[in-house]
């Protein structure tokens, strides 16, 4: 299933995409209209902790509204709609998971080294076709990172891995905007990292049972329609399986929590000279089973 978040006339709300159609259903239009069930989540976030019962639940809105005379009425265009992060906030921090492809540590510099993990304000949030600034008063190399991102569900403290994809609810898509300057001048990545609208996520979360085999995903970054990252999953130097366990071993992660899991090579920095992002540039991150993301720069 694919999942989405978004506003329509002031209200936030999300649903599945209508299958076959660029449109959304109403799923708590459709819950309040036929007083199906009473527990049912406001929010996206709060309904991956439930998981497959969440996902069942609906399952069974979208069938009654789909025999009803009235299913137009349940649906929003997307043309309609403002496209919110899937998550629109997270618990804590988004995790991000460093040269977790040895072809981006290369370019960078550097080698794959034991697991690193840095952290990104959750107020650096936005969803698909967001407009976000240059950020020019504090950096002049604005970079971009196309990643899978897993979006946590049950969750847990120490996950042993062959439990991990028990704790996940589904995968979206993520660029990890980064301002290179700041991050080295730093010693550190979170001033980098966290600049407003600095983590596009979406467009959708697409549940676990969809996409059975995420370690053998294509991901392909564009910037103005050139080609800049063409990766793919099965080369990341830490699967799915020991970045939730290695995680979870330290911090609990909770029900709506976001992991970054890499990027591949490609970057703006690692071109000789850089290419950093400029004003006017559209960069689309699409994640084979999952969508493309898409981020406007001014």
């Amino acid at each position: 299933m694919k999942l989405l978040s978004y506003r329509y006339q002031q209200h936030e709300k999300f649903g599945p995409k209508v299958k076959k159609q660029e449109a959304v259903w109403d799923v708590q239009k459709i819950n309040e209209h036929f007083g199906k069930f009473t527990d049912f989540p406001a929010t996206l976030a709060e309904g991956t902790a439930t998981g497959m019962d969440f996902v069942e639940q609906i399952n069974k809105l979208v069938k009654l509204a789909e025999i009803s005379d009235e299913a137009g009425t349940f649906k929003h265009e997307f043309t309609d709609i403002e496209w919110l992060s899937p998550i629109p906030r997270t618990p804590k921090n988004i995790f991000a998971i460093g040269k977790n492809y040895a072809d981006h540590a290369k370019e960078m510099g550097g080698e794959a080294i034991d697991f690193v993990v840095f952290t990104k304000s959750p107020t650096a949030i936005v969803g698909d076709e967001a407009t976000i600034s240059l950020h020019t008063d504090v950096t002049s190399q604005l970079d971009y990172e196309g990643e899978l991102a897993i979006v946590i569900g049950k969750g847990g403290k120490s996950i042993p891995e062959r439990m991990a994809f028990d704790a996940i609810f589904g995968y979206t898509i993520g660029n990890d905007i980064t301002a290179r300057d700041l991050q080295k001048n730093h010693q550190q990545y979170f001033l980098g990292k966290s600049l407003a609208g600095s983590c596009p996520l979406g467009p959708y979360v697409v549940t676990k049972d969809e996409l059975p085999n995420p370690h053998e995903l294509t991901i392909v970054t564009k910037v103005n329609d050139e080609i800049r990252q063409n990766g793919k999953t099965s080369t990341m130097v830490y699967s799915i399986e020991q970045i939730v366990s290695k995680l979870s071993a330290v911090v609990e992660l909770e029900p709506g929590d976001i992991i970054l899991t890499g990027t591949p090579a490609g970057v703006g920095k690692g071109f000789e000279p850089p290419k950093f992002l400029a004003s006017g540039d559209m960069v689309k991150v699409s994640v084979e089973g999952i969508g493309t993301l898409v981020t406007h720069i001014e």
